[in-house]
């Protein structure tokens, strides 16, 4: 008797299983998206400073910037670069992809650093 009771338990352990599947995919999405939300500030970082060091030495920050960033961020990265007399601060916009295109808008991650003006 308790044989075929064992037996009717796995079956309900397996739909149990099943059921809480999709929670466990979703924090898996949701720790993935926070990887890529850390990954496209380093990479605003990274972006802002060599914009900077090329803004200082008068070679223009943009394409520093978009050179400076993986590729498949590049298309979503922008610099705006300002003097501040013997200085040039640049700031880094890059977008902040989503684990599933077209669902969830993460923004941008902005980061700016400052050089001085090599004369």
């Amino acid at each position: 008797m308790s044989y075929g009771r064992g037996r009717r338990d796995r079956g309900q352990v397996a739909l149990e299983y099943l059921g809480f599947l999709p929670i466990l995919i979703l924090i898996a999405l949701a720790a993935v998206q926070l990887g890529l939300v850390a990954y496209a500030v380093q990479q605003a970082g990274t972006a802002a400073r060599a914009g900077a060091r090329s803004a200082s030495l008068d070679e223009g920050a943009e394409g520093a910037c978009q050179n400076a960033v993986s590729s498949w961020l590049a298309d979503g990265t922008s610099c705006a670069s300002a003097s501040l007399g013997d200085e040039v601060q640049v700031t880094s916009s890059v977008t902040i992809p989503s684990v599933i295109p077209g669902i969830g808008d993460f923004g941008q991650a902005h980061r700016t650093a400052t050089m001085p003006v090599d004369h």
